[in-house]
């Protein structure tokens, strides 16, 4: 009890020092005297700052919505970055001008959705425990080198995500790698190249992983804190980012190898039996921590998230819906038999009939939550994208029937409808590549992904396939937009964020992203 009051206190202290000086460049957060003085001293404190990393990713948005003073949450940046510019989801009543500005590709630097402190602040998290907590080897003498090593991998990893969400979403990003622990510590940088900092994200991923333990011995950490099993993962997200396909392939294959994950069963055949809708969405999204996950942020009873509000089923105060299209689209409906269904589909990430989000809303496949059950996890990863992003490297290095066969095994897990089915020969690369796409959309529909796949596989070769993106926004955009649209994503300049305009005025070595200029 005495230990868990420490850990608890420390935690309380450094998230108050890191609620300071809210108004620094990058929103480093100083943690002048505290940080030098009081803490790093004992295991503890330093537990309490990893700690203190996964609670900086769950803050919560500050500021009125749709206000210039409005700052998103971390985890509603992940959605927004994600999914927003994509082709799955539409504005609704609530939605303010940023957002339908992203939806048109008509974003422009004041938007606060280009707003990248909650990422960088806990990149300072990540710092700080990385610079500090070698200290207290000295000071403590029941700190071990491995307990070290454990913390180091967890910031290590943390930091590397937090980059490699910024690297894609705004290419070229200042890259600061040691903490800011003083005022005297803020100094301008300028931005680092995409090329660098995706090879720093490398080097931190591959040297975590050297630190990092298999299990803590509870499914909760298992899932919610850095494993070796999520560095394998991440690292095989960033491959494929790269074009290294041999070397996601070989991060994929240490996940499955490991055999300490597996597809939640969505559905028996031989015969079928469409019964099981209820049991699937209960074990994968609401109570998370499954079989399937390898990192999931923990919201609970004590920390809820943020996306009750914006997907809210009162049609008068959401954000954000389902495209008026997406069942048909994605999913499709079997018309002749209702029981005949794609497990993913209603019931799972839409409520076709409100077009309400649901993987986020939903406590069953027709029942909502309430308000105090809004701690749905926010899924990094999970096991399913383990397999599709082998079966995309797979294809790419020329074993087109083994990506074949992978997504086979995810379609008959989710009962995919045979109408969503393509039938593509084992040389034809760029069918396999429009079958992978299509399933990770039914897959991970409103889990951040889409935007980054389409843009991962457009700019493939030298953009050798821009037109799934010009595909993609003719699909998004308003009628009366959808050329001006079309027109910006022939730039692939475009394809950036532009850099928030506080940040620019605050940190005068930035240059403004080329397209936005």
């Amino acid at each position: 009890m005495k230990t868990r009051l420490i850990i608890l206190t420390s935690f309380l202290i450094i998230l108050v020092a890191g609620l300071t000086g809210c108004k620094k460049w990058l929103d480093l957060k100083p943690q002048d005297g505290i940080i030098k003085e009081e803490f790093w001293k004992t295991k503890e404190q330093v537990q309490a700052s990893v700690i203190g990393i996964y609670s900086s990713m769950m803050e919560s948005s500050s500021g009125s919505y749709g206000s210039t003073t409005y700052v998103p949450s971390l985890s509603e940046q992940l959605f927004i970055w994600g999914e927003c510019r994509a082709d799955d989801i539409a504005a609704a009543t609530a939605t303010s001008a940023d957002d339908i500005a992203l939806i048109n590709v008509n974003i422009q630097p004041t938007n606060v959705n280009t707003n990248w402190r909650p990422f960088y602040r806990t990149i300072n998290f990540c710092n700080t425990v990385i610079e500090k907590a070698p200290e207290v080897l000295v000071t403590d003498n029941t700190f071990t080198q491995a307990q070290l090593d454990n913390y180091l991998s967890e910031a290590l990893t943390i930091r590397a995500l937090m980059y490699f969400y910024l690297v894609r979403t705004f290419g070229d990003v200042p890259m600061k790698l040691d903490a800011t622990l003083s005022d005297e510590k803020i100094t301008p940088i300028p931005k680092s190249s995409k090329d660098s900092v995706l090879m720093q994200i490398v080097a931190d991923l591959k040297l975590a992983e050297t630190k990092a333990v298999k299990t803590y011995g509870d499914v909760a950490s298992d899932k919610g804190r850095v494993t070796v099993y999520t560095i394998n993962t991440i690292l095989a997200d960033v491959y494929l980012w790269m074009d290294k396909y041999n070397e996601c392939i070989t991060e994929c294959n240490k996940v499955i190898n490991s055999g300490k994950f597996g597809l939640i069963r969505g559905a028996s055949v031989n015969p079928p039996i469409y019964d099981y809708n209820d049991s699937w969405f209960n074990t994968l999204y609401f109570n998370g921590n499954s079989n399937e996950g390898i990192f999931e942020l923990q919201y609970s009873l004590q920390r809820l998230n943020p996306f009750y509000s914006i997907f809210s089923s009162s049609v008068s105060s959401r954000r954000w819906v389902a495209a008026a299209d997406l069942m048909d689209r994605v999913f499709s409906v079997d018309y002749t038999n209702d029981k005949n269904y794609d497990i993913r589909g209603d019931g799972a990430s839409v409520r076709a009939a409100t077009q309400t989000i649901w993987k986020y809303m939903g406590a069953t496949a027709t029942s909502l939550r309430t308000a105090d059950q809004s701690y749905a996890h926010w899924f990094f990863y999970r096991y399913a994208d383990v397999l599709l992003m082998k079966a995309e490297a797979l294809n790419e290095t020329g074993n087109g029937q083994g990506a074949i066969d992978i997504i086979n095994t995810i379609r008959t897990r989710a009962n995919a409808l045979a109408s969503t089915a393509l039938t593509p020969a084992a040389t034809d690369k760029y069918l396999i590549q429009e079958y992978i796409l299509m399933e990770r959309e039914r897959e991970f529909c409103f889990e951040g992904k889409r935007w980054f796949d389409v843009l991962r596989n457009a700019k493939r070769n030298n953009y050798e396939r821009l037109s799934l993106l010009l595909n993609m926004v003719a699909q998004s955009a308003p009628s009366n937009m959808q050329q001006s649209a079309q027109a910006k994503m022939k730039d692939k300049n475009s394809h950036y964020l532009p850099i928030y305009i506080y940040e620019l005025q605050t940190n005068k070595l930035l240059v403004q992203n080329p397209f936005y200029k």
